[in-house]
């Protein structure tokens, strides 16, 4: 692939993903930026549109957060500002097809392209962040100094998170068409040379601790309660005594509590929908416009908008799951993978699985292609 310097991508992710930088010239050879300058900041006005601008006048950092007036940006020739409007895919046409071209990595793990516009010298600062990110140069110059950081300690103070002792050991000027991939907590600095656009092509990076509540909170909403008459364990101990210490918790209540909570992880049915149901849930800032029905078999895809993701068992989509098994499985899963779907597999679908791309359809998730 020329996006990755002529590296398959099983040779890219074996070599380089989440291991060390890897600078592509030409990676987009003739690249245009996926939305004009115009556009963008009309865009960055809009509300549900996450955007912000970064200034450095005088040396001092402001933060501010969209959506702007036009009014607001600062002039084109004024220098060291920078307009970040993040999830452009979601927004506009063009970034989510240039989206796709990174889909050799798990979408689940695929976050969004963001796009920055700086003026000359505008940047963000050296930072670093905790997810892998290629950086794609679609519009003038910018320089990257960047490398492994010792020291993670940060200037106070800031509205921005720039590191206090950042040493880069490299250092690249990306032109129209270049790319920079870095692994996570790599340190790097970028700066405009004259008017700049960049695409950051970013991806989720889970902590274990922000997973393990979200799945928590996930699992309880995926626990039934048993129907009525059925028996279910209540907590029973016939061997309590009685006691001078009544404010400490029994230890039978505790192992108790213990063996639900066992139970219910070790249900792996429980924990696969938990995550999938996660994993493809739509950022919070997400709304869909209502579609409408498939009135016959015609070919669709996937609103840009929609994530979707599957495993053995299950299809997910936008936080809801399903049990699919058989050639409907193997035809949804197409859908995951390609997000589109050939009017002849339309046909091929069962009876229950085209009423429910049916009603994906009427809930704006999916779109009939003319």
């Amino acid at each position: 692939m020329a996006l990755l310097g002529g590296l398959s991508p099983a040779t890219f992710m074996r070599r380089h993903w989440q291991k060390k930088p890897l600078v592509v010239r030409q990676a987009w050879p003739g690249v245009r930026p996926p939305i004009n300058r115009a556009a963008l900041f009309d865009l960055a006005g809009t509300e549900g549109v996450e955007s912000r601008l970064l200034t450095q006048f005088n040396g001092d950092w402001r933060l501010r957060h969209g959506p702007f007036k036009r009014s607001a940006i600062p002039p084109l020739k004024a220098p060291i500002w920078t307009l970040l409007l993040q999830g452009l895919d979601l927004h506009w046409q063009p970034a989510h097809q240039m989206l796709q071209a990174f889909r050799f990595v798990p979408e689940a793990l695929l976050d969004d392209l963001m796009i920055s516009y700086a003026s000359d010298g505008g940047g963000v600062g050296p930072h670093l962040d905790s997810y892998d990110v290629f950086l794609l140069q679609v519009h003038g110059r910018r320089r990257w100094r960047f490398g492994p950081v010792a020291d993670r300690s940060l200037v106070p103070g800031l509205p921005v998170r720039i590191l206090a002792n950042f040493q880069p050991t490299e250092e690249v000027l990306l032109e129209p068409g270049d790319m920079l991939y870095l692994p996570p907590l790599w340190g790097h600095d970028g700066v405009a040379e004259g008017e700049c656009m960049t695409c950051s092509v970013g991806f989720r990076a889970a902590t274990r601790t922000g997973l393990a509540q979200e799945l928590l909170h996930q699992l309880a909403d995926e626990l039934e309660a048993p129907e009525a008459g059925a028996r279910e364990p209540i907590y029973r101990d016939a061997r309590l005594a009685a006691t001078d210490t009544p404010g400490r918790l029994p230890a039978s209540l505790r192992g108790f509590a213990q063996t639900a909570l066992q139970r219910a992880l070790a249900d792996p049915q429980l924990l696969d929908r938990a995550l999938g149901i996660l994993m493809s849930e739509p950022k919070p800032q997400v709304w869909f416009d209502p579609g409408t029905p498939l009135t016959a078999a015609c070919a669709v895809a996937l609103d840009r908008r929609s994530r979707m993701a599957y495993d053995d068992r299950h299809v997910f989509i936008n936080g809801e799951a399903f049990v699919a098994s058989g050639r409907d499985a193997r035809l949804m899963r197409r859908l995951a993978d390609q997000r589109a779907l050939s009017t002849a597999d339309v046909a091929r679908l069962g009876e229950g699985a085209l009423a429910l791309l049916g009603d994906w359809a009427e809930a704006g998730w999916v779109r009939a292609l003319a």
